[in-house]
């Protein structure tokens, strides 16, 4: 019986976040298209750079901490809905308020083909990385593991808007999913067992390029 609970736990997991979840991801780039434009980056070696930070400093290792947190406390609506407001205050522009939030209710409305009570608890507008933390703990997913599928699916996102923004080739891409592998794990590792405390960043020509995007003229992304 723990068996299938533990694969049934991993399977709703991959599900949730694959790339073929309709919450939008793909419409999102967190502010690399601004980077991009303004020439920070141009070769894979940038972006693999620029992704690294992002995970160890950046906006993938606050939602980290955040997703930690709310994965604690998925039974209390209240702590859930301030854990929703910090993360929120947290968003560095407009835009990334706008990604978080309606990924958030993108990924809690398509959640709940998997009925819980957890969804009564999440209002509308839960950040993100907050109704993700929430699910997998209602649905019995392990910290650990929704951290580090979190993660990593946060760092396909960047590098196929990478891809698309002519910075990497597909081998490029998978050479760096590849190389962020171990970064990846430790950041898990890391946030499992960090608090509200742990929470900051240190990329700050990552935060101004998400608001520089917001007045750039051409764009195929929406952050």
């Amino acid at each position: 019986m723990t068996h299938k609970r533990s694969v049934d736990a991993l399977l709703r997991l991959m599900a949730w976040m694959s790339p073929a979840f309709p919450v939008g991801a793909f419409s999102y780039s967190g502010g690399l298209e601004s980077a991009v434009n303004d020439r920070r980056l141009s070769t894979a070696l940038d972006l693999r750079n620029w992704i690294s930070l992002l995970l160890q400093r950046g906006t993938l290792w606050n939602d980290a901490v955040l997703l930690a947190q709310a994965w604690r406390c998925h039974e209390d609506h209240e702590a859930l809905a301030e854990l929703s407001q910090l993360a929120q205050a947290l968003a560095g522009s407009a835009e990334r308020y706008r990604e978080t939030v309606l990924l958030g209710d993108a990924f809690t409305d398509a959640a709940a083909a998997w009925p819980h009570d957890v969804f009564q608890r999440l209002t509308k507008s839960t950040a993100y990385p907050v109704a993700v933390g929430a699910v997998a703990s209602a649905h019995g997913v392990d910290l650990e593991d929704a951290l580090a599928a979190y993660l990593h699916s946060g760092v396909s996102q960047f590098v196929s808007a990478g891809i698309r923004l002519g910075v990497a080739g597909q081998k490029d891409g998978v050479a760096i999913i590849a190389y962020l592998e171990s970064d990846i794990a430790s950041v898990a590792q890391r946030a499992a067992v960090s608090t509200l405390d742990d929470l900051g960043s240190a990329t700050i020509l990552a935060d101004t390029a998400s608001m520089r995007h917001e007045v750039q003229e051409t764009r195929l992304f929406r952050s």
